[in-house]
């Protein structure tokens, strides 16, 4: 299923639905992001996806992680949450869904890297190569705030 993303885009549908969701900003020992180039849109983001009904947000977390990376990990904070109407994202289904996101910081503690039906490409990213990358707007601000650790507050907007 394919995706695009508006971005205060007048011309944007209008969205009807919003799915609460999470976003992974997952790092290891050497300082390296965990991040996925997604097959419904070719671009690169921080794993995640929608939470399911049952869950605890922090399952959502977890399962979302390896799901599409094959990494497991354990949530430490909340980095942001991202609720900006002016972001929709329209689905080839005809479901237009203004983003809910919440940003997760969390931490491998095992798996191997593998891709997904999700996920064309898994890696490990040095912080300075993140600017090589084809990375919507919206995903990298979720990982300029996550990254910032002088924060006393999670982000929220």
């Amino acid at each position: 299923m394919g995706r695009i993303d508006y971005l205060h885009d007048p011309d944007a549908p209008p969205a009807n639905s919003v799915v609460p969701s999470v976003v992974a900003f997952v790092r290891n020992d050497d300082g390296e992001v965990l991040m996925i180039q997604r097959s419904d849109n070719g671009r690169w983001a921080l794993p995640g996806g929608g939470h399911d009904i049952g869950e605890f947000i922090s399952d959502t977390v977890v399962r979302e992680v390896w799901e599409e990376t094959g990494i497991t990990a354990e949530v430490v904070d909340v980095s942001g949450l991202y609720t900006d109407p002016g972001h929709v994202m329209r689905y080839d289904d005809g479901e237009v869904r203004q983003q809910f996101s919440i940003c997760f910081r969390a931490r491998p503690t095992g798996g191997e890297l593998r891709t997904s039906d999700e996920t064309t490409q898994v890696r490990w990213v040095a912080p300075t190569d993140l600017t090589t990358l084809d990375i919507h707007p919206t995903m990298r601000l979720r990982i300029e705030h996550a990254m910032d650790l002088t924060r006393s507050a999670p982000y929220v907007g």
